[in-house]
């Protein structure tokens, strides 16, 4: 076809889900190179001139992880629509000075990424992990349990996901507290009792029961919590990270949790992932951690790739696409 698309899938997605991509248009080519992209990355190179024809062609991919050297296999690539919400696994240096656009998942993830911070806070409140430790011990003890109402919650980073979570933390009659990095002073936001730019960041650690990470990894946000913020928090205080463990000083965060200058820690992500099987948080009683599912739910291929396919008809049809990502700040 002589005005022919070509869309390349680089991760895999279910047959339902590619079938949404080639149903947008006539004009478009989808190619699923997922396969390929496997060997690739577990060093397979017997197929790696076929990866090359196809990405040779590429205008459009899609993708979570790209392949390595992706803008010089890929001369006529015009747009990277990401799986996820975060960018920084693709944003290389050679990505961001290029005039390739790129766009990010934001908009399908926040109500799963809520419902799993809410879940975090009450096992905390209810004490769910020494439950678990009791039934796996064989022990039977009471102990006494809180409530979230009247709690705050200081949420970094009040985009989409930070609103939800704002937003269904109000159900509980909790206090909101919020960073944003554009915020200005007296600001009103919905659902937020105090907004603070990044600046206020330590006041929000010292108000907050419990402290929710929502926002990007980028070059300014990298170990944002380290040792000086745990050194601020409540000492009764929980910090919940479900965004990305760079965010996070690690070694930091396991001092504070063993020296209890912290109560616990909720860790849907982490630094290097998989967690290493000798990480000191797995064996801590106060963390709860989740293999970063948090924004994951049943069908998430056919919801992301509806987003996908209404992206590629204004993007067909010359129109501004959605969610483009900002590449020189990172979101």
């Amino acid at each position: 076809m002589a005005d022919a698309t070509n869309v390349v899938i680089v991760n895999s997605m279910d047959d339902d889900a590619l079938k949404i991509i080639r149903d947008v248009s006539e004009r478009v080519v989808v190619t699923d190179v997922s396969a390929l992209t496997r060997a690739e990355r577990k060093r397979d190179l017997t197929r790696v001139a076929e990866l090359d024809a196809i990405l040779r062609d590429a205008e459009v991919i899609w993708a979570l992880k790209l392949p390595d050297r992706l803008l010089g296999r890929a001369p006529n690539l015009k747009w990277i629509q990401t799986i996820s919400t975060g960018v920084d696994r693709i944003l290389s240096d050679d990505l961001v000075k290029s005039d390739v656009i790129v766009t990010n998942m934001s908009g399908i993830h926040e109500l799963t990424i809520a419902e799993f911070v809410l879940m975090l806070m009450l096992m905390f409140v209810k004490r769910a992990p020494e439950a678990f430790y009791q039934k796996i011990e064989g022990r039977f003890k009471w102990f006494p349990v809180s409530v979230l109402e009247g709690k705050t919650v200081g949420i970094v980073g009040l985009g989409r996901i930070g609103r939800e979570v704002a937003r269904v933390s109000r159900f509980f009659g909790m206090k909101v507290v919020a960073t944003r990095r554009s915020a200005v002073a007296g600001e009103q936001q919905e659902n937020v009792d105090c907004l603070f730019p990044l600046s206020g960041l330590h006041e929000l650690l010292t108000q907050s029961d419990f402290v929710v990470l929502a926002l990007p990894l980028t070059e300014e946000s990298r170990h944002l919590i380290a040792e000086a913020e745990f050194g601020v928090m409540k000492d009764t205080g929980v910090l919940i990270n479900v965004s990305r463990g760079g965010i996070v000083d690690e070694e930091a965060l396991v001092a504070a949790l063993a020296e209890k200058r912290i109560a616990g820690a909720g860790l849907d992500v982490f630094a290097t992932e998989p967690l290493s099987p000798d990480s000191p948080l797995r064996h801590m009683r106060n963390v709860v951690f989740s293999p970063h599912v948090s924004g994951d739910v049943e069908e998430y291929d056919v919801g992301a790739a509806r987003f996908f396919a209404e992206n590629l008809r204004r993007y067909l049809d010359v129109l501004p696409l959605l969610n483009v990502v900002d590449k020189s700040r990172g979101y």
